[in-house]
């Protein structure tokens, strides 16, 4: 029997996942702005602390999917989760803003308190999305036992995570940027750009979180249609087993931490338009955002609505590997442009192939999204039928941990390159100074993408050629290298398109016994109790009938 969602609850989960997309990016690239070019943080230091967070995630996201599979109320095991976090993970995303100004010359205890609370507001703010990220991924495979509309609702899900993502990623930054500009002219301070920026993200943070956590609440009302085939309850220790034992989802799993620097792109998205398109805000960069992230963006779109009909012509796995395998031509085509017009691509010509390159980038990083949540959906459904236990909740804290432990090692390599190149904390706030004085003195256009030379200023040395290369290198070649290599996993995943069907039918068919099974047994116990009472009726009319004998 077809049991699944409501045109309604659909609908209202979309928009609840587009807030939290909204939430995430708010952080992974807005927060990540903001500690690198607003409060300048060591680079050095960002990439510890992002190491540490996905150190520790390695071992909560799979606690916090096995606490999601023992949840057992009258909401279900997921929802109840949706219901409780948003508000809790918005006041987390809020807090990772509130920090100072770090800079060498503070003293040392300062220093490190600036960086300390960066490192424990962003652990906790990783530590509470999770808590809703994994039961508002692992409802899809509850929402319905139909196989087609679970395909259908997961294209939906990545196309407007994306959307939602997508416009925090382009705006935010934007926003952020222009608040501190509107409000610097009220401060009477030396550091005037550098305080009204803060205090422009902070607004911008406070404000994006406020409308981002309404949307995202609304995916409580989706509701869970798939009975647990059990009410056993796993202890950690045995869900590390089970995550690990499947081996088409280790497989999947392994894969998707290779092609993490996949991720860098949106990481540095915004060093690439602020700096190399804006001049840090100095001149307007929405054209080439609106072309450059609508190339990342209308790429991911189209592959993700087209993924649900391919998957009907083509195996999941052939197509997961194609696309992970292609997308490494378009990231290693980006550093082969920037070194023959590495000056010039805000040029017309350059503009166009720069905006074919995204458009390719995002329709393979869109196909990889919809494939792998789908596939792993397809896990789930595998280690119940093997096992008796659905594990829900822990398959998709392996999809939470594949994209946090990709935003780790993307900071790590972010931070190793820019710390090479110099492109780090006092210089960053150079660089920033340098650009608004060129401008303020006429000396010209995109001063970040065509100085050629080393540029002295304030005392120091700005090597703005290095700073360009480290971020044009960040974006293509990781990214060109190991999404080949993720395909090595994935060569001999188990489950093709006709196994997995046969196993889902298996699934419902066992499921429609075990409902009929349970519907029979109640109606046996209430014909039991209907029989017991009648007879007990019939004994008491029979000694009412003597009782009344014996008196007369």
């Amino acid at each position: 029997m077809k049991q699944t969602y409501t045109a309604k609850e659909r609908n209202m989960y979309l928009i609840g996942l587009a807030g939290q997309n909204m939430v995430y990016n708010i952080v992974a690239v807005g927060m990540a702005f903001y500690f690198q070019s607003v409060i300048f943080l060591p680079q050095l230091a960002i990439s510890i602390i992002m190491a540490i967070a996905r150190v520790w995630d390695a071992f909560n996201d799979p606690m916090m999917g096995t606490i999601v599979d023992r949840t057992r109320t009258k909401w279900g095991k997921c929802r109840p989760y949706l219901i409780f976090t948003p508000v809790i993970i918005g006041v987390a995303t809020v807090l990772t803003f509130l920090n100072g100004f770090y800079s060498p010359q503070l003293p040392t205890i300062q220093k490190v308190l600036i960086v300390g609370w960066a490192g424990f507001s962003y652990i906790l703010f990783g530590m509470c999305y999770t808590a809703g990220d994994i039961p508002i991924w692992g409802i899809t495979a509850l929402m319905t036992n139909d196989e087609k509309d679970r395909e259908k609702l997961l294209a939906l899900a990545r196309i407007v995570a994306g959307i939602g993502g997508g416009v925090v990623m382009l705006l935010f930054v934007k926003v952020g940027q222009g608040l501190g500009a509107a409000l610097q002219n009220g401060i009477d301070s030396p550091n005037a750009q550098n305080i009204a920026q803060r205090r422009g993200f902070i607004i911008a943070a406070i404000l994006t979180t406020i409308v981002s956590t309404a949307l995202f609440q609304c995916a409580s009302y989706a509701k869970e249609h798939v009975k647990q085939p059990s009410d056993e309850k796993k202890k950690i220790k045995e869900t590390f087993q089970i995550m690990w034992g499947c081996m088409p989802f280790r497989r999947l799993l392994i894969s998707g931490v290779i092609r993490a620097p996949m991720q860098i792109i949106a990481l540095v998205a915004m060093s690439i338009l602020s700096y190399y398109y804006g001049d840090y805000d100095k001149q307007d960069y929405l054209l080439y955002m609106i072309l450059l992230g609508g190339g990342v963006f209308g790429g991911q779109f189209i592959t993700m609505a087209l993924t649900p009909k391919l998957t009907t012509k083509y195996e999941k796995k052939k197509l997961y590997n194609f696309f992970t395998a292609v997308s490494s031509v378009p990231f290693a085509a980006i550093f082969v442009l920037y070194l023959i017009a590495g000056t010039e691509l805000y040029k017309p010509v350059w503009l166009v192939i720069m905006f074919i390159m995204f458009l390719l980038v995002g329709g393979s990083m869109g196909a990889v999204n919809v494939l792998q949540s789908v596939m792993i959906a397809d896990c789930i459904d595998y280690d119940e039928d093997r096992t008796g236990y659905r594990p829900d909740g822990v398959f998709f804290a392996g999809q939470s941990f594949i994209t946090k432990l990709g935003a780790g090692i993307s900071s790590l390599i972010q931070g190793a390159i820019f710390t090479v190149v110099g492109f780090s904390d006092r210089n960053i706030d150079l660089v920033n100074n340098y650009l608004a004085y060129a401008h303020e003195h006429g000396l010209g256009k995109f001063i970040f993408a065509s100085t050629t030379k080393i540029v002295e200023f304030q005392g120091a040395q700005l090597n703005i050629p290095a700073y360009r290369l480290g971020i044009f290198l960040l974006i293509s070649l990781p990214a060109a290298i190991t999404c080949v290599l993720s395909i090595l996993p994935t060569l001999k995943y188990e489950l093709t398109n006709e196994k997995s069907a046969e196993i889902l039918d298996r699934l419902n068919k066992k499921r429609a016994e075990k409902e009929q099974a349970k519907a029979l047994k109640e109606s046996e116990e209430t014909e039991k109790i209907e029989t017991t009472e009648e007879i007990e009726n019939s004994e008491k009319t029979e000694k009412t009938e003597e009782t009344e004998e014996n008196k007369e």
